[in-house]
């Protein structure tokens, strides 16, 4: 079996104007979708960020894959090594590591290696769970994903939303409520870093009080300074499962577990191998949030994930905007993972359109279920994928941009880090 064709289709995916430390989502959410076809006529799917440095790497590198064995993932790693990197310069994130330069070859190795395992694994005829060592779990836990947000008519250019405005105690407890009761989330985590700090631990303390049985976590992407970090964890001691990139780099978070004690987690200050070897030094963070996105894919996950048993350090998934594709891909990655005992991060619920035949991937109980059906177990829509492409061309959006997007809605707002 050998790879005929690769097909790369970038898409624009209706977002609401959620808030957090760099502004506010973009009335659209980017996203490319991977097709690699082999000369027997199966298909491996595959999706990533849509911003145009990872599309223009993705399509120098998706011709050089002809020819190419799917199981081949070391020609896999050279080819995209080969390519180098992306002249196309996009705008870097501090709330999204995904975005940054330094995790180029990682993004799109692990982009086209979701889509060759998934190929793989339809060829054998087996799930992609069972290809990573089997699950030792059917059903994986994800958790209630809040945002302080605008009420969608804010702007035109939003697509209408039924969650409203969500700036005080009382609507978040709602927005809380509604998730839970649509879902049957175990957990809450609430995005922070937006509104002042007090207001927004007060919020946590009101989700507290509506469910006391749920473990909270809260995440200012690092946009409080440690003083502040600090001062906020006496409000929230007794309140958290694990406090979030509250405050700036590792060596601020070392500083705040000292000062604290909190179980500390990240998906910013841990990215990387060096960054993981120089907090096991600084016992800086406790809880690693991977993301086969920018780690390198799922076996470089599986990688991380040994070395977080290895060290002692708890493991979880981060999320950003995305579809049924990458739900699909975290979940039969998380089955397959034994130490991955918090319950993950997904941004799905946000979002309304979808690629996959059938439409959204149930969520049921809180849970994702993995199933026995070959590959990622869900097929492309073409007809959505095209509908959702035609956005894509219409929207007007190259790179995700909250900084920009808060200016256009509130032209006084200016990018500082950390704010408070």
């Amino acid at each position: 079996m050998k790879i005929a064709t690769v097909r790369i289709t970038p898409i624009a995916v209706s977002d609401s104007p959620l808030l957090n430390a760099s502004g506010v989502h973009e009335p659209y959410a980017l996203r490319s979708i991977i097709e690699v076809e082999a000369d027997n006529g199966l298909v491996g799917l595959g999706e990533t960020y849509g911003d145009k440095p990872v599309l223009d790497s993705l399509t120098r590198v998706k011709n050089s894959l002809t020819g190419l064995s799917p199981f081949d993932l070391t020609g896999l790693w050279q080819r995209v090594h080969a390519a180098g990197r992306s002249a196309v310069r996009g705008v870097e994130l501090d709330v999204s590591p995904g975005s940054q330069a330094s995790h180029a070859d990682q993004k799109i190795f692990g982009a086209f290696e979701v889509a060759f395992l998934d190929l793989q694994a339809r060829s054998l005829g087996i799930p992609v769970h069972e290809l990573l060592g089997g699950a030792v779990r059917r059903q994986v836990p994800f958790s209630a994903y809040l945002f302080f947000k605008f009420a969608s008519d804010i702007d035109p250019s939003y697509q209408p939303d039924a969650w409203g405005e969500t700036l005080d105690e009382t609507q978040l407890v709602t927005q809380a409520r509604t998730m839970i009761d649509r879902y049957g989330f175990g957990s809450i985590k609430l995005k922070a870093g937006a509104l002042d700090p007090e207001h927004e631990v007060a919020c946590l303390k009101a989700l507290k009080r509506a469910f006391p049985d749920h473990p909270l976590r809260i995440d200012p992407n690092a946009n409080w300074s440690l003083d502040t970090a600090i001062r906020m964890a006496k409000q929230l001691q007794g309140d958290l499962e694990y406090y979030e990139d509250p405050t700036p780099g590792l060596d601020g978070m070392a500083a705040l577990h000292k000062a604290t004690g909190l179980p500390l987690a990240t998906n910013m200050v841990v990215t990387n191998l060096t960054e993981f070897r120089r907090n096991i030094a600084l016992n800086g963070v406790q809880i690693v949030l991977s993301d086969h996105h920018y780690w390198g894919g799922l076996r470089a996950t599986q990688t991380l994930a040994a070395m977080c048993d290895t060290f002692g350090l708890g493991l979880s998934m981060h999320s950003n905007s995305h579809l049924g594709i990458s739900l699909m891909a975290m979940s039969h990655l998380a089955a397959a993972v034994p130490n991955l005992t918090y319950a993950c991060d997904t941004h799905y619920p946000w979002q309304n359109e979808e690629v996959i035949k059938g439409g959204k991937v149930a969520i049921t109980g809180g849970c994702v279920s993995v199933t026995d059906e070959p590959g990622l177990g869900v097929e492309l829509d073409h007809d959505a994928l095209g509908a959702l492409h035609e956005q894509y061309l219409r929207c007007g959006l190259v790179n995700r941009d909250d900084a920009t997007q808060m200016r256009k809605l509130r032209p006084d707002w200016s990018l500082r880090r950390p704010r408070f």
